[in-house]
């Protein structure tokens, strides 16, 4: 489903339930005529390769898997059930396969590993994390794209950062150890009591500068997808969760600056790129490249459903 960002660059909430809404006016027999036809045909596409290794990032299920006994069918997922942009991000998807297969989900902010096969946004980056199968969830408040006018030469040798810190101890962390260095300009938006606050800033607020703090929160760092879009460099430990934009295969010092978990080494390892623009110009080449893999809508849409298709697949009965 299309997104629909406003002049400040984040995409409109009351836009995309529309859209969403208007889903349930398509005829179950041409959804089921385009998911035949996009399993059929998109082995033809010069993209294949790249399509086939995402869905099974996305999904490392094989074989067949049992779900719990309680685990609810497709047909009882409806608009009535739930009005969220997990609920219109999932039934995108969801309404092209039969209302009598079973399937289990995990909305809302969680990374955690389920004991059965499971779709949600975030999962934890470890070995044995197969069933927490990711699917592109709350994608009207992650996924978002800006065009910066302002080349990075240009931007202030500045570290910014803004951000709700509340049960965030990382975040905590990084602010009362960074909010009065001279070379930052970082502070908590939320009114969390003993943590330095700042004014909220828009997200065009922070081209200026060319260093981005992504951090962590709940489960992914929020602001990296349109941060790797800009003219700025992403600065982050290195991830530890993982969602629909495969931060696991980010690469430090090739897509993002990496810095200590506990962030100790910051001011040195951005001061190596104060000094070295020409290598933090090939970071900011390399991160707009990577950005640009998730803006094929086509693409992403083709995806979507054959995760699905896989995820069904391994967790219901053969027939």
């Amino acid at each position: 489903m299309s997104l629909f960002p406003d002049r400040r660059g984040k995409n409109n909430k009351i836009l995309y339930y529309l859209k969403g809404a208007s889903m349930y006016l398509t005829p179950s027999g041409i959804l089921h005529r385009r998911l035949k036809n996009t399993l059929r045909d998109y082995h033809r596409r010069p993209d294949a390769a790249e399509i086939d290794a995402r869905v099974d990032y996305y999904c490392r299920l094989e074989g067949r898997h049992t779900l719990a006994p309680d685990a609810p069918t497709l047909g009882a997922h409806t608009l009535r059930h739930s009005i969220s942009a997990y609920f219109f991000d999932t039934f995108e998807f969801t309404r092209y396969f039969p209302r009598t297969l079973r399937w289990m989900y995990r909305f809302g902010d969680m990374s955690d590993i389920p004991a059965y096969p499971s779709i949600q946004k975030a999962r934890r980056i470890l070995p044995d994390n197969d069933n927490a199968v990711i699917m592109k969830l709350d994608k009207v408040r992650h996924f978002l794209h800006v065009d910066d006018p302002i080349p990075f030469e240009q931007k202030q040798n500045k570290i910014i950062f803004r951000g709700v810190t509340a049960k965030k101890p990382k975040r905590e962390a990084f602010l009362l150890r960074y909010h009065d260095h001279p070379l930052c300009d970082v502070g908590d938006v939320g009114g969390t009591p003993g943590i330095p606050q700042a004014p909220k800033i828009s997200m065009y607020d922070h081209l200026p500068y060319k260093f981005i703090m992504c951090l962590e929160g709940n489960d992914v760092a929020t602001n990296l997808k349109w941060v790797m879009s800009s003219n700025s460099i992403a600065v982050m430990p290195r991830p530890t969760c993982e969602s629909w934009y495969m931060e696991g295969t980010l690469l430090p010092g090739v897509h993002y600056i990496e810095i200590k978990p506990d962030f100790s080494d910051l001011i040195e390892r951005v001061g190596y790129y104060i000094d070295h623009p020409d290598e933090a110009a090939l970071i900011v080449k390399n991160a707009q490249a990577y950005a640009r893999r998730f803006r094929n809508e086509e693409r992403e849409q083709i995806i979507s459903l054959l995760v699905m298709d896989k995820y069904l697949k391994c967790v219901n009965p053969a027939k």
